[in-house]
């Protein structure tokens, strides 16, 4: 008889596509996610559909568009009534457990112990998950843990994540380069692997469900020894973007705006940028080394063989294109990140080692884990399972373009309307992005068009060019028919009629929400 699945579910944050060697990444080498891509499947098109953290894993850990659930800025309330994979996993006999963080703004309708905590703001946990460690923003058993290992531990918690003393810090990012306060072996990063290596090992025959979440490469960029000179700056790719950051903003009001805005990099010199990028290169690699003590521990115990390995990132990081760090913008380089699922077993074996070209979203990663455990997804879910392609194969329809949001309304912060004329509600926009084109529609602002194939890094604006009328009237109307085609559905599918009630044939709702 098969043993009962696993299920390892990563998230390290704010990871890039572009930032694997198994993507041909020129400097960062991630030997062991190439290992389990080569024994998996590599998505390469795979996209986020928000940002930043809070509303992006409220997608992810949901299968819903943000449209639909709602929660858009960091603090935005997750409404109690959707269900998520914490919730749905129970039904097949799991316990799922979290180490690290979900980020979940908790509705403050929700009565049965799930309203917000005060002071949590929006590192809330997901309802549903049973909490083995938690490290949010002030990561309190990681500093009790250095402290009972001789480490100076100072009243501001985020002082630990620092480097080590007398080195400069040219900005909010730096100092990039100088080694962090604690040995490689004490980082958050080893910290939590070592929780989940131990947790797996308690498991014995019992099938499990872990929800593991690295903090890094998040800021800030600052990796222990040997990690933060593991890149030799020089060597590390140059960012994209314009001459200037006037040249920048001159693109699109919304560019003028977020180089005004925390994670502009005008006031850095190139040699800081590039000690920041190969410093961001150096804590991927520090994960991925992280990643690999788990699957070796997997092999010796003989779980491997039985276990489904689920990665992926909330979002990305322009880490300087564009003049920008960070989250809180529309470009590819945000919201592109990597996805590598290993199913386990002889039924997965045509799919082995296949680099997947078609877009799939973060909202597919919740029915991909559901559908290998055997249940159904949600109907509230937005995504599809991913099995066709894990099985080698093809689904019968398939998204043609990827999809994703971001709000830049602030409830306490009037400055994104101040600064662009809007009002509250149209601080919004939505993206459709295609093999070809890519077009930003914005709810109070002119949109933007980019051809990939002629502009790959989205400096050249086409929305206003004649020539391309067409293509903007054929994208505007593509993303019409996506947001009427996905709206909210968790009744519309059913009917009340005298002789009680229909409820729609779960085929025909999945063939029409291609």
């Amino acid at each position: 008889m098969a043993k009962p699945l696993n299920v390892l579910f990563i998230t390290p944050d704010q990871w890039r596509a572009d930032s694997l060697s198994a993507r041909g990444h020129p400097v960062v080498r991630t030997p062991h996610l190439d290992a389990l891509a080569a024994d998996g499947v590599l998505f390469a098109n795979h996209f986020v559909q928000c940002s930043p953290c809070g509303p992006s894993r409220a997608s992810l850990l949901t299968g819903m568009y943000m449209m639909n659930h709602r929660s858009v800025r960091n603090g935005s309330p997750l409404d109690a009534r959707f269900t998520n994979i914490a919730r749905e996993v129970p039904a097949a006999g799991y316990d799922p457990a979290l180490i690290g963080y979900t980020d979940t703004s908790l509705d403050p309708r929700a009565d049965g112990g799930e309203a917000p905590v005060p002071g949590e703001g929006y590192e809330g946990l997901l309802p549903g998950f049973t909490a083995l460690l938690r490290l949010p923003t002030h990561p309190t058993a990681w500093l009790d843990h250095l402290a009972a290992k001789g480490y100076e531990v100072t009243e501001r918690p985020y002082d630990m994540y620092g480097p080590v003393g007398g080195h400069r810090a040219p900005g909010d990012f730096g100092p990039y380069d100088a080694p962090a306060r604690y040995r490689a072996e004490d980082s958050d990063t080893a910290f939590v692997t070592d929780a989940a290596l131990d947790y797996i090992a308690r498991q014995g025959d019992t099938p499990w469900f872990l929800h593991l979440v690295f903090l890094r490469p998040h800021p800030p960029y600052i990796a222990p020894e040997p990690y933060n000179r593991m890149y030799d700056p020089a060597s590390v790719p140059a960012p994209h973007r314009a001459a200037t950051p006037e040249d920048e903003a001159r693109v699109h009001p919304f560019v003028g705006h977020c180089l005004t805005r925390r994670g502009f990099t005008g006031t850095l010199g190139e040699d800081d940028l590039r000690k920041l990028r190969a410093s961001y290169y150096g804590l991927i690699t520090e994960v991925d080394d992280h990643i690999g003590r788990i699957v070796a521990a997997l092999k010796a115990s003989g779980q491997y063989d039985h276990t489904l390995i689920v990665v992926t990132s909330d979002h990305g990081d322009t880490l300087g294109d564009h003049w920008l760090i960070g989250k809180e913008n529309y470009f590819d380089a945000t919201f592109h990140v990597p996805l590598i699922v290993r199913a386990p077993g002889p039924d997965w074996d045509a799919g082995r080692g296949r680099v997947v070209e078609a877009f799939s979203e973060n909202v597919d990663v919740m029915p991909t884990i559901l559908d290998l455990m055997g249940r159904d997804a949600p109907v509230q879910c937005d995504g599809h399972s991913l099995g066709a392609f894990l099985a080698g194969g093809e689904p019968e329809q398939w998204r043609a373009e990827a999809h994703w949001e971001f709000d830049f309304r602030e409830v306490d912060d009037a400055t994104p309307e101040e600064t662009l004329g809007l009002a509250f509600e149209e601080c919004a926009l939505s993206v459709i992005r295609g093999p070809r084109y890519k077009y930003i529609h914005f709810a109070g602002l002119a949109p933007l068009l980019f051809d990939l194939e002629a502009d790959p890094h989205e400096m050249d604006d086409l929305a206003g060019d004649p020539a391309h009328a067409h293509v903007v009237l054929e994208y505007a109307q593509k993303m019409l028919s996506w947001r009427m085609s996905h709206g909210e559905r968790t009744l519309t599918g059913l009917k009340l009629t005298p002789s009680g009630l229909v409820e729609l044939d779960r085929e025909r709702r999945y063939r029409s929400r291609r």
